[in-house]
């Protein structure tokens, strides 16, 4: 005879439950649905008791409809960013593999601030039964077509055929390149090293980093005001400060974002509309530019996928000067403390966007030229070493300034000047941001992080009066006046800031003299 306790218990999928239910709903009777399924009434019970969660399941698309089981992933957050990344990358036809969600599984739980999630093959097993994802197989020649083959057609499609049409109805004035870049704006020459190998991705270093949009166009005439994302949108050092040499904005991650770029975008459009003005914009389908806003004047071209380190004008030397510039400012700070034997004191962030944008302006407009040629978008009119020379290293004055202040501040041997400049460029500036918010339990990131988190506390400077300022100037020209060989630009902008501040000065005065006027009356 045989023994009961033996008989297999039969487990049901997320779809067949669900077929119960709805033959429930149908309006049949309990009975005989029951009997359909070949079920107990115990068990249509369950289920009817349980539709809600079942329901949830399909509504969210958590769990995979031939999934049997309910169970949650361990890191439930990390599991919800993964398929919510998988859904956007299958939704464009793209194919992947076993090897890159895993890989991207990392990326995001190092986003997430998990350090101990390990992707592993079991991992992704579970993954895939959880989701109902089968994943196909590619071999390796086809990898190596997609990465090497299929890029270089692409580059060379677009050349010959869409940039084309894209640049036909525009002058090198309105042809407009943008891109982000990550800085570590804290970075000291002796902590290159530590900070190349540390793969950030904007949560620990969060706090120590800027992300910043740069635009300019094809002739080397125009460069748009920066756009610099912080942490903090309220900064202690920016308290008081009404005028910055660029524009600033804030979330958790200090990382661009949709909305971040789309604002970004509406101002331009609004200035070029208030010019008469109509330009190409050309950019990369980073995941901050892929949901672009109702734009009038400007048109947007995006850059082949994975081949902008080669088309991309901003990458292929205009950002790094940039950062030449800026690091270059940072040595001189470091020299000149050291002058003076004071401690070495943090950026703090008003110091670093001074830099930032200092740094920007002063990119010459050959090297924008230079750049621009060397992605292909515009004639050729320089010799190949001039182009090359864009991304040159660094003169004979840097390296000086950089061998003097490396031996003060013992930087090891195997990082040069290039390390310094280089070591935040793998930074993640965009990618993902939109997938992570929500996913973060207890926090809204996408709202800005508190101002006292990853601020460098430095003595309050006292409030200077703009008759002090005059003052300053004055004690300049007088300080010029002793040195040899002072270029005439330096008394141009000298007399600028003179001619600014004596005008505000007058104005002030004769509006205070009104006023005391109708205060008599």
């Amino acid at each position: 005879m045989a023994n009961k306790g033996n008989k297999k218990r039969r487990q049901f999928s997320l779809e067949e439950k669900m077929k119960v239910v709805e033959a429930v709903d149908s309006g049949k009777r309990k009975g005989d649905v029951a009997k359909e399924f070949g079920i107990t009434p115990s068990t249509l019970s369950t289920f009817l008791k349980d539709r809600t969660k079942f329901e949830k399941k399909v509504r969210e698309a958590s769990v995979g409809p031939q999934r049997k089981r309910m169970r949650s992933a361990l890191y439930d957050d990390i599991d919800k960013a993964v398929f919510a990344w998988f859904q956007e990358i299958h939704a464009k036809n793209i194919l992947v593999t076993g090897s890159v969600i895993r890989k991207k599984a990392l990326n995001l739980a190092n986003m997430l601030g998990y350090d101990n999630f390990q992707a592993s093959v079991g991992w992704l097993n579970r993954f895939r039964d959880r989701h109902g994802i089968a994943l196909k197989a590619v071999c390796r020649e086809d990898t190596d077509r997609l990465m090497n083959g299929l890029g270089i057609d692409k580059v060379n499609e677009w050349h010959a055929g869409e940039i084309i049409k894209l640049i036909a109805d525009y002058s090198p004035d309105d042809i407009f390149n943008a891109d982000e870049t990550g800085v570590f704006f804290q970075l000291l020459p002796q902590h290159t090293l530590a900070a190349k190998g540390d793969h950030c991705r904007g949560g620990k270093k969060a706090k120590q980093r800027l992300t910043a949009l740069f635009c300019c166009n094809a002739s080397g005439t125009e460069k748009m005001r920066p756009l610099i994302v912080g942490r903090s949108a309220s900064p202690r050092c920016l308290k008081n400060i009404h005028s910055l040499p660029c524009d600033y904005r804030a979330n958790q991650w200090a990382w661009m974002t949709r909305d971040l770029f789309n604002e970004w975008l509406m101002q331009v459009d609004a200035r070029m509309k208030r010019a008469e003005r109509r330009i190409l914009l050309l950019i990369d389908n980073c995941s901050a530019h892929n949901m672009l806003p109702r734009l009038e004047r400007i048109q947007v071209g995006y850059l082949p996928s994975n081949c902008t380190a080669v088309l991309q004008p901003l990458n292929l030397g205009i950002i790094h000067t940039m950062k030449v510039l800026y690091r270059s400012h940072l040595l001189k700070q470091i020299l000149l403390k050291l002058s003076s034997r004071e401690d070495q004191e943090k950026v703090d962030i008003k110091q670093a966007i001074d830099m930032i944008a200092a740094a920007w302006w002063s990119v010459k407009p050959s090297t924008v030229v230079k750049c621009w040629q060397k992605a292909g978008i515009i004639p050729m009119e320089f010799a190949e070493c001039d182009i090359e020379s864009a991304a040159s290293e660094p003169d004979t004055a840097i390296e000086k300034l950089w061998h003097t202040v490396a031996i003060a501040t013992c930087v090891p041997n195997e990082v040069n000047f290039q390390d310094f400049v280089t070591a935040d460029d793998d930074l993640i500036i965009s990618q993902d941001t939109d997938i992570i918010q929500g996913m973060v339990a207890g926090e809204n990131t996408s709202e800005a992080g508190s101002e006292d988190e990853g601020e460098v506390s430095l003595p309050q400077q006292p409030k200077v009066t703009i008759t002090e300022a005059i003052s300053s100037v004055q004690k300049l020209r007088q300080f010029l006046s002793t040195c040899v060989d002072v270029p005439d630009a330096i008394f141009g902008q000298l007399n600028g800031i003179d001619e600014y501040l004596m005008k505000r000065v007058t104005q002030t005065l004769v509006d205070s003299k009104i006023t005391d006027f109708l205060q008599t009356k």
